[in-house]
């Protein structure tokens, strides 16, 4: 394994969204990261709701987590390993017997991840919830929108992936780190209404300091400003735009022919409908590729809205190979990058039980326990 966490062992305890991607980031940057799927699924093309960009890069072993071999198995790998990570709701990973207390009594160097949209305690933790929950109740929703319209859900990114998963990664990182030095490990408590409410840090600041307000699209980030928006072209396509500091809006301006116009200020709320109404004329005059082609890469702030497919074909994309292709699907590269020890793309994704004979005899398993555990369904 190439990049900056080889050698760093991993146990994922397979679940949903923000767990793999965690599990994901982590094997990317070049730790060994050992899935553990359920038995039942053995031989299956992949885990029951797994999605294949975010399963690459980990090897497979199955597992049946409610036979007591399958148990031991488990605490086997956990001996070898760094950290663990699990996503399941609090008290489950107890009830089936590779809870943190037993965990870090086999093994006290290791660094338990544990990753839950409301945390491991308080009034909501045992609720279900998904990512619009989260960033509902962390007050991040509500400041996502248009005025005069509903919030806007923007994917599941800010609570299962910005929030969740990729603080998960960060944690779980930390504590290793940590542990080399103290020879302890610890619990990772990762809740995703914990981080996307970290995710707001700024806009928490700018409310402090007077210069947000928690109206819906009234802010100088929220579509409450005609220099930080998008706009329709002549194909209706879109491009967006962002010149807040007053050397690029003149810039912006001076290229769009408006500079000698008399327009309201961007900062003047009463201006506001106004000024977009303007810049929204001129935009349709002409094809968003033309507007690409007279201000991308100047200083205007720039740039057209893509999708996914027109995103990978992108020169500045494929340039630096943000998204590459890896067995057959398009995909994000590894990030952030590294001069001397890059991440990669290790492997697609695996068959669940794929390697369990492999995995288990590089943790110690004889050839005769593999044989034993097999017989008895513990793992598969």
């Amino acid at each position: 394994m190439a990049g900056p966490l080889a050698g760093v062992k991993v146990v994922e305890l397979t679940g949903i969204g923000p767990g793999p991607f965690a599990a994901m980031v982590l094997s990317d940057m070049g730790a060994e990261v050992i899935k553990v799927d359920r038995a039942q699924w053995a031989g299956l093309p992949q885990a029951p709701g797994g999605i294949g960009v975010m399963d690459r890069g980990r090897r497979s072993v199955a597992v049946d987590l409610k036979h007591e071999a399958g148990v031991e198995t488990v605490l086997r790998l956990v001996d070898g390993a760094d950290a663990l990570i699990e996503g399941y709701r609090p008290g489950v990973a107890e009830r089936l017997g590779v809870g943190p207390e037993v965990c870090l009594a086999r093994n006290p160097r290791l660094v338990y991840g544990r990753m839950t949209g409301w945390g491991q305690d308080g009034p909501l933790a045992n609720a279900a919830g998904h990512d619009i929950n989260y960033i509902a109740l962390a007050g991040v929703l509500a400041h996502i929108g248009r005025a005069g319209g509903p919030p806007t859900p923007p994917l599941n990114l800010l609570g299962d992936f910005g929030g969740g998963g990729m603080l998960l990664a960060f944690g779980v990182v930390c504590g290793v780190l940590e542990a080399r030095s103290s020879g302890q490990g610890q619990v990772v408590d990762a809740a995703m209404v914990d981080g996307a409410a970290l995710l707001m840090a700024m806009i928490w600041g700018a409310r402090a300091n007077g210069s947000w307000k928690e109206e819906l699209g009234v802010n100088f980030l929220d579509t409450g400003r005609a220099n930080y928006e998008v706009y329709e072209t002549a194909d209706g396509k879109f491009v967006s735009i962002g010149p807040i500091e007053p050397q690029f809006y003149a810039e912006m301006l001076e290229r769009l022919g408006l500079a000698g116009e008399d327009l309201p200020r961007p900062g003047d709320p009463t201006g506001v409908d106004a000024l977009k109404a303007r810049f929204a004329e001129v935009f349709r005059t002409k094809t968003r590729d033309q507007w690409t082609a007279e201000l991308e890469g100047t200083d205007v702030c720039f740039a057209p809205v893509l999708t996914m497919t027109e995103a990978a074909a992108h020169p500045h994309i494929r340039a630096r190979q943000t998204i590459v292709e890896h067995d057959g699907m398009l995909q994000p590269a590894p990030a952030p990058r590294f001069s001397r020890t890059p991440g990669e793309i290790s492997r697609g994704q695996a068959r669940p039980g794929e390697h369990t004979d492999d995995i288990l005899a590089e943790f110690g398993f004889t050839p005769t326990e593999i044989a034993s555990l097999r017989s008895t369904g513990a793992v598969a």
